[in-house]
C-alpha cells in the first residue's frame, strides 16, 4: 500500500512539471512573436509558397499590403498571385506596397552598413576642359620631303668616283665623281674663238650654249677668266644628308639626264605613329606631339602632326599619322622605336566625372546619381571625349551631382533586381518616336501602369496587357482598373514608357460599342 501511494506521488510530480514546461513554452513563444520584427525572411518565403498563401495574404493585409508577385530574375513581369515562376525553378516574391513607395520617391536605397562592406564612393561631376591625349607607338623614319636627286646634266665617261656608298652621311657640295664631258670642248673653244672677235651678239649666244649643255655658270666664268677649256666637271651633293641610294661607279658611261644618286636630307625626320580606327578622329593636322625614345631615356621631344594619311591598313586596322620632328646633332636615326602622345587642343569646358563611373551595357550608359543620403538613382548620360581617367557627359548630368565612383555595379545588380527604370537624359536629348494607342487601366503602381491596350500598327503589336513605365508618377492620378483610356508612350529597347494619358470613357461603354 506504501509502494502504491509513493508511485502515484511521483507521477502526479512529473505530471506537474510537464505542464509546467508547457505553460513556459507557451508564455515564451507568445513573447518571442511578439519580440520578432514582421514581415521577415520566413514570412516572405511562406507568402511565395502556394500552401500558405492564404495566412500569408491575411497577415500582409492587415500589416504589409502586397501588390504584386515577381520573380527577382525577370523583375518586370507582375503576377496577381504567389506559386512557382514561370522562369525559374523557385517561388516568386512579394512586392509590398512600402517598398513600391521607396522605389517610387526614385532609386535604389543602400544602408551605411551596406556601403561601408561595398566600399561605395561617390565624386562629384565638373565642368572642366577635357584636352584628349593619345598614346600610340611608331618609328623614326626619313623626311622623304627632303630628298636630293644627283643626275647627269650631260653626257660624258666617268673617270673618277669618290669613297661613297650607301649609308655614308655627306655634306652639302661633297664631290661624287669625275666626268670627262667629250663635246664640251669643242663648246668650250668655239666661244673663246667667238669671244675674241670682239662680237657680243656672236659670243652672247655661244655662251647660252655652253649653258644649255649642262655647264654651270660657275664653270662658265671660269672658262672666261683662263682662257682654257674645261672639259673634266666634278658632280657633288646638292645637300647634306644620307646617301640612300649610289649608282655611279668608275668607267661608266653616262646618258644626259641618267640618275647617279639619291640623297636624304637628316635635319629633319619623321615619326609614323600606328593610330587606332577608333581613335582616329583624335588626330589632326597641326597638334602638337611629344616623343619619346628608348635611347634618349629622360628626352621629351616635341614636335606637331604634319600628315594623317587617308588610307588605313588593311591588316593592323591603324591609321598613319606622321609627326616631323628637329634632329639636331643626328641623334634621331631611322628604325629606333617611339611612344608617341597626340593632344588635342582643350575645347569648351563640358561636365566630367570619373570614367570608372560609367557603366557601359552596350545600349546606353548609366550613372548612378546621389539624391539622398543612402539613396541612388540610375540615369542615362551620353558621354563624349576621354582623358586622364575622366570622361565628358554631353547629357544627362549636371555640374555638381554626385555619381557613384565606386562600388555601382552592385548598386546596378539591385537595381535591376528590383526593376528601378533609367531616368533618361535631359530634353536636349534626340527626339524618341511617340506612339498612342486606347486601352483599359488594369492596375496602377506608384511608377507603372498595366494597360489592357487594343493593337498598336506602327510597332506590329497585336492588342494584349503589359505594363508600362510612367515618365511622372502624376501622370496616373485619378486612374483605376477598369477607366478607359486614350495614351502615349515611347520605346526605348525593352523599357517602354508613358508620357501622357487621358481618361475615354467607362470600360463597360466601351465594351458596348465593340458589341
Amino acid at each position: 500500500m506504501t509502494n502504491t501511494n509513493t508511485t502515484t506521488k511521483h507521477t502526479a510530480r512529473r505530471v506537474g512539471g510537464a505542464l509546467l514546461l508547457l505553460a513556459l513554452g507557451a508564455v515564451a513563444g507568445y513573447g518571442l512573436s511578439r519580440w520578432w520584427p514582421q514581415g521577415g525572411h520566413g514570412a516572405t518565403h511562406t507568402a511565395a509558397t502556394g500552401a500558405a498563401a492564404p495566412a500569408t495574404a491575411a497577415s500582409a493585409a492587415g500589416e504589409r499590403k502586397v501588390l504584386y508577385w515577381y520573380d527577382p530574375m525577370v523583375p518586370t513581369q507582375r503576377f496577381e498571385k504567389p506559386g512557382k515562376s514561370p522562369f525559374m525553378d523557385m517561388d516568386l516574391v512579394p512586392r509590398y506596397a512600402d517598398e513600391a513607395d521607396a522605389q517610387g520617391s526614385g532609386g535604389v536605397a543602400v544602408s551605411p552598413q551596406a556601403q561601408q562592406s561595398l566600399g561605395l564612393r561617390v565624386a562629384i561631376a565638373q565642368r572642366a576642359t577635357l584636352a584628349p591625349r593619345v598614346d600610340v607607338v611608331g618609328s623614326v623614319g626619313l623626311n622623304e620631303r627632303e630628298v636630293g636627286i644627283v643626275q647627269a646634266r650631260a653626257g660624258g665617261f666617268v673617270e673618277r668616283v669618290y669613297g661613297r656608298a650607301p649609308g655614308d652621311v655627306v655634306t652639302a657640295g661633297a664631290p661624287l665623281a669625275d666626268v670627262l664631258h667629250p663635246e664640251w670642248l669643242a663648246a668650250q673653244l668655239e666661244y673663246l674663238a667667238v669671244r675674241r672677235t670682239g662680237d657680243a651678239a656672236l659670243a652672247a649666244a655661244a655662251r647660252q650654249r655652253l649653258q644649255l649643255l649642262g655647264m654651270s655658270a660657275a664653270l662658265v666664268e671660269q672658262i672666261e677668266a683662263s682662257g682654257e677649256p674645261q672639259a673634266m666637271s666634278t658632280i657633288t651633293a646638292p645637300l647634306g644628308g644620307l646617301v640612300a641610294e649610289l649608282m655611279v661607279r668608275q668607267g661608266m658611261t653616262l646618258a644626259p639626264g641618267m640618275t647617279l644618286a639619291r640623297i636624304n636630307g637628316l635635319a629633319t625626320v619623321w615619326v609614323e605613329a600606328a593610330v587606332p580606327e577608333a581613335l582616329a578622329m583624335a588626330a589632326r593636322v597641326g597638334q602638337p606631339a611629344e616623343v619619346r625614345l628608348a635611347a634618349l631615356p629622360g628626352d621629351v621631344l616635341r614636335g606637331k602632326v604634319t600628315a594623317v594619311l587617308p588610307e588605313a591598313s588593311r591588316d593592323s586596322r591603324t591609321l598613319r599619322v606622321r609627326v616631323e620632328l628637329p634632329n639636331p646633332g643626328l641623334r634621331l636615326r631611322p628604325g629606333m622605336f617611339a611612344q608617341v602622345a597626340l593632344k588635342a587642343a582643350g575645347n569648351e569646358p563640358v561636365v566630367v566625372v570619373p570614367a570608372e563611373a560609367v557603366i557601359r551595357t552596350g545600349r546606353r550608359a548609366l550613372v548612378y546619381v546621389l539624391d539622398a543620403p543612402g539613396r541612388y538613382r540610375p540615369v542615362e548620360v551620353e558621354t563624349g571625349a576621354e582623358s586622364d581617367g575622366r570622361i565628358a557627359i554631353r547629357r544627362g548630368l549636371e555640374a555638381g551631382q554626385q555619381v557613384v565612383a565606386s562600388g555601382q555595379f552592385l548598386v546596378d545588380s539591385e537595381a535591376s533586381l528590383q526593376g528601378v527604370p533609367a531616368t533618361p537624359s535631359s530634353a536636349s536629348a534626340p527626339a524618341v518616336p511617340e506612339y498612342e494607342a486606347t486601352g483599359t487601366v488594369s492596375a496602377v503602381e506608384a511608377r507603372e501602369i498595366t494597360l489592357d491596350h487594343a493593337p498598336v500598327p506602327a510597332l506590329k503589336w497585336p492588342a494584349m496587357t503589359m505594363p508600362f513605365q510612367l515618365a511622372q508618377p502624376d501622370l496616373a492620378r485619378g486612374l483605376k482598373p477598369g477607366d478607359a483610356v486614350r495614351f502615349r508612350f515611347t520605346q526605348q529597347g525593352d523599357e517602354h514608357t508613358v508620357t501622357a494619358i487621358e481618361r475615354t470613357k467607362p470600360a463597360s461603354a466601351a465594351a458596348g460599342a465593340r458589341r
